[in-house]
C-alpha cells in the first residue's frame, strides 16, 4: 500500500474508557477476539489493546487512507487493520478464518482530524475542496455529485439525511449557482445554503444539517449502519458485547431500533397452549445507554451529541449476569 502522510491534527476519542468498559475486557474475555469498526486515530483500539491478553485479537476496520496510514504504525501482533468498511465485517472475518468474536465496538463520529483538515472537505469553517470522501481512493466527491444532481434529489437527501426543512429552498439555490460556476469548495457550498436557510437554530451554522447530509450520502453512511448492524449482531458469539457510539439520532434511531428488534420478541397469545420453553425468546439483552459527562462535554465540546447503546449477545451461560 501507498503511504500516505497523517497531518497532525488532534483527536479526542469520545467516551473512550466507557466504549472499552463495556466490552468487560476481564477474566476469560480478556483473551477473546474484538471488533474496532471505525479506527479513526486510534484511542478506542490502543486502549483495548492495552486491555487484552496475550491470546486476545483485535481486527479493527476504517475506510480512510489516513487513517489506515496511522494503525498501520501499530506494530502489537494481536492487531490487524482492514482497509474497508465495518460493514465487511463478516467477509473479513471469513477470510481469515476468525470465529466469531467476544465484542463490536462501533464509533460512528466523524473524527477530529478529518473535520479540521480543510483539505477534506467535510468542515463549513475552514474552506477547501469540496471532497467530503471518507475514503479519498474511491467514489465520488461531493463536489461532483453537486454538479450533476436534480434538484429533487437534491432535495430529498438534504431533507432525509439533515432532516433540513428549508430542504428545496437549498436544492435549488444550489442548481441555479451551478449554473453560473462550477461549486467546488466549501465555503462556496456554505455561503449558498446560508442564503437559502433564512432562521436557523441558535447557535447553529446554517450550513451544519446540509454538510452532514451530504456527507452521509457521499460515503453511504446509513447504508453502511444497517449492514454493519446486522452483521455485527451475526459476528458476535452468545455472550459477546455489541456497543455503538452514534451522533446523529438518524443513527440512535437505526441502532435502538434493531437492538429493539433482537430484545423485544413478540410473544404469542397467553391463551395459547405454549410451554413456557416453546415460547420465542429475546436474542439480545439491553446493558446500557451511557452519554458523555459533563466534564467531558466541556473538554471536549463534540462529544456532546454522542449517545452510547450496549447490549449483550443472547443466551448466555451465566444467568445471574445475563
Amino acid at each position: 500500500m501507498t503511504s500516505v502522510a497523517v497531518p497532525e491534527f488532534q483527536h479526542r476519542t469520545v467516551l473512550l474508557d466507557e466504549a472499552v468498559d463495556a466490552l468487560q475486557l476481564d477474566g476469560e474475555r480478556a483473551n477473546g477476539l474484538y471488533i474496532d469498526g471505525t479506527f479513526g486515530r486510534g484511542g478506542h483500539s490502543r486502549l483495548i489493546l492495552s486491555r487484552l491478553g496475550a491470546q486476545g485479537r483485535l481486527l479493527a476496520f476504517d475506510k480512510d487512507p489516513q487513517a489506515i496510514a496511522t494503525a498501520e504504525q501499530i506494530t502489537d501482533p494481536r492487531f490487524q487493520i482492514v482497509h474497508d468498511s465495518f460493514a465487511t465485517m463478516a467477509s473479513a472475518l471469513a477470510e481469515r478464518s476468525m470465529p466469531k468474536v467476544d465484542g463490536v465496538l462501533l464509533d460512528l463520529g466523524i473524527s477530529s482530524p478529518q473535520v479540521d483538515d480543510a483539505a477534506r472537505g467535510f468542515s463549513f469553517r475552514n474552506d477547501g475542496p469540496l471532497d467530503m470522501r471518507m475514503d479519498t481512493t474511491r467514489g465520488m466527491s461531493a463536489a461532483e455529485w453537486l454538479a450533476t444532481e436534480t434538484v429533487e434529489t437534491l432535495e430529498k437527501v438534504i431533507k432525509e439525511y439533515g432532516e433540513e426543512r428549508f430542504a428545496f429552498q437549498i436544492a435549488k439555490a444550489i442548481v441555479a449557482r451551478r449554473a453560473v460556476e462550477p461549486i467546488s469548495t466549501t465555503r462556496q457550498l456554505a455561503g449558498i445554503v446560508a442564503g437559502a436557510v433564512k432562521t436557523r437554530e441558535k447557535g447553529k451554522d446554517p450550513a451544519t444539517r446540509t454538510f452532514q447530509a451530504i456527507r452521509i450520502f457521499i460515503n453511504k453512511e446509513l447504508e453502511d449502519l444497517e449492514a454493519g448492524l446486522t452483521h455485527a449482531y451475526d459476528c458476535v458469539a452468545p455472550g459477546g458485547i455489541l456497543a455503538i457510539i452514534s451522533f446523529h439520532s438518524l443513527e440512535d434511531r437505526m441502532v435502538k431500533r434493531f437492538f429493539a428488534s433482537k430484545a423485544n420478541v413478540p410473544q404469542p397469545d397467553r391463551r395459547l397452549p405454549i410451554r413456557a420453553v416453546d415460547l420465542p425468546q429475546p436474542e439480545l439483552k439491553l446493558l446500557a445507554k451511557v452519554k458523555p459527562s459533563d466534564a467531558e462535554v466541556d473538554a471536549n465540546p463534540r462529544a456532546r451529541s454522542a449517545v452510547m447503546r450496549v447490549a449483550r449477545r443472547l443466551p448466555y451461560d451465566d444467568k445471574a449476569a445475563a
